[in-house]
């Protein structure tokens, strides 16, 4: 199995050598210069109210079981795909992708036929279906020989397969799918599992991930333990036999903590505190001085002057601690003072505690996207465009290692920032844009509803309009989501409301 060199996390203070060693292992709504391919193509390649009624009025007289009218449906279902398609070809941004989960509802006749139309009807071409969410996976209940509960648990519906039946709706009308997928949270089913309570994420303070998150189905876990990577890569294997278009791993990441602990700042605010990962860390170590200050380090937090001088004597022909990515200074040992040595130590101990940390989450999605690899289609990474920042000698509490993702990867930035207008969703653009590696491909996740603003955001034309002076570099966007551009037709579709 590849093993990936330890990449140490980015800190602005550090000095160029240290660094290079730890290294080493307008508000208004624009008229984008759309032609319609026909005339029932409106602004945004969304098809006019008219042509979006006929075509509704089709699907429920085919639901009665009017052969005339599923004809013409069918063929009108064509002609609007291929006209979105010519659309999209000739206008900016030549992809543009929404997000969408569906419910065990959604398993009646028609319905997503429905949405599918919908996701069309308004300009879409891509769609992120969730595959795996909230503990649970779309696989058919019949056929999931994963650890993960179906989503569709209903009585005489155990074959049905969600998963297959949506990429095939969608593929019909021109659609390409990814399969999006909850990664390091693998949800509070799993958590209640006996055999895998050693590989819920713990921290220092003897807490698990359970019990430091306001929504406790989230339940994350220890990136290092291969039960969790067998459990997880076993069933992106069987999403994968669905042959979606590409693949997309969200939650990469630690849980958020609230208030002070937001912020990581000590050891025992790390999820370091699992079997697997310890014992991950203490093979970082390279000569025996080095492992024994990472043992007392992780166990008190710190290390003491006094620590520093036993663990010399106690190995006096090791000539420096030593552990991955460690360079220490010219002659050290002999022209600093005990405690000069201790404080070098100790910093040099919490960087290899947060790299180790962040290292596992690099590791776990590299794994998680090698089937996307195998079978030479996309994969994509989710993430938040400040989950990596540093503030002071701490670190965002999620350990969001986002710009140490390759380049191999799609990244998807949730710019979701909420200041009442664009600017400050581009900032978190313009972040990632930045920060991106050469031949990166940003493919930017905006929040919002069309036509009117929503949770403190303009509504998606404007954010569109902003981002449109990016076009040079971004030609592909998501819209986050489905439920709020339908919201009413949403709790329908949660409580099997016709």
């Amino acid at each position: 199995m590849y093993k990936a060199p330890l990449k140490f996390p980015t800190v602005k203070s550090l000095s160029k050598s240290l660094f290079a060693a730890l290294f080493t292992s307008s508000m208004l709504i624009p008229n984008f210069g759309i032609k319609p391919a026909a005339a029932q193509i409106m602004e945004f390649c969304q098809l006019s109210p008219k042509a979006v009624k006929e075509k509704e009025n089709l699907r429920l007289s085919a639901l009665k079981g009017n052969r005339d009218a599923e004809n013409r449906y069918q063929r009108i279902v064509k002609q609007h795909s291929q006209e979105l398609q010519d659309c999209r070809r000739r206008n900016w941004p030549q992809t543009q992708a929404i997000w969408l989960r569906l419910y065990p509802c959604d398993t009646e006749p028609g319905t997503i036929d429905k949405i599918m139309d919908q996701i069309v009807n308004t300009g879409y071409n891509q769609i992120y279906l969730e595959a795996f969410y909230d503990g649970q996976v779309l696989l058919p209940a019949a056929s999931n020989p994963t650890v993960w509960p179906a989503v569709v648990r209903t009585k005489g519906k155990e074959k049905v397969d969600l998963l297959a039946e949506g990429i095939k709706k969608a593929k019909e009308r021109g659609l390409k799918v990814y399969a999006w997928m909850f990664t390091m949270n693998f949800g509070y089913t799993y958590g209640q599992i006996p055999s895998r309570k050693d590989v819920i994420a713990r921290n220092g303070k003897g807490q698990n991930s359970i019990e430091v998150v306001d929504n406790r189905s989230q339940v994350f876990i220890d990136p290092y333990n291969q039960q969790a990577k067998r459990d997880y890569y076993n069933m992106v294997q069987e999403i994968m036999r669905r042959r979606p278009d590409g693949i997309l791993f969200d939650y990469v990441r630690y849980p958020r903590q609230a208030g002070s602990d937001s912020i990581a700042t000590k050891v025992s605010d790390l999820w370091l505190y699992t079997p697997a990962i310890q014992e991950a860390l203490f093979r970082r170590a390279k000569n025996s001085q080095g492992l024994e200050l990472i043992r007392r380090f992780l166990s008190k937090g710190y290390v003491t002057v006094g620590d520093v001088g036993e663990v010399d004597k106690l190995y006096p022909q090791e000539n420096e601690p030593m552990w991955e990515g460690r360079v220490p200074p010219v002659s050290q040992k002999t022209l600093l003072t005990a405690k000069d040595k201790q404080a070098i130590l100790q910093s040099d101990l919490w960087l290899l505690s947060v790299a180790h940390a962040m290292q596992g989450i690099v590791d776990f999605v590299n794994l998680a996207s090698y089937p996307a690899k195998q079978n030479n289609i996309p994969a994509g990474v989710v993430f938040f465009p400040y989950g990596n920042q540093t503030v002071g000698k701490g670190y965002d509490s999620r350990l969001q290692p986002w710009d140490k993702f390759p380049n191999s990867l799609e990244w998807h930035p949730m710019s979701y920032a909420t200041c009442g207008n664009a600017n400050c969703i581009m900032e978190q653009v313009e972040r990632v844009i930045s920060m991106a590696q050469p031949g990166t491909q940003v493919i930017p996740a905006l929040a919002g509803k069309w036509g009117e603003p929503i949770t403190g955001r303009p509504s998606l034309e404007v954010q569109m309009a902003a981002l449109r002076r990016y076009s040079s570099k971004i030609n592909a966007v998501s819209h986050f989501s489905y439920s709020w551009q339908h919201p009413e037709q949403e709790n329908n579709r949660k409580f099997c409301r016709n």
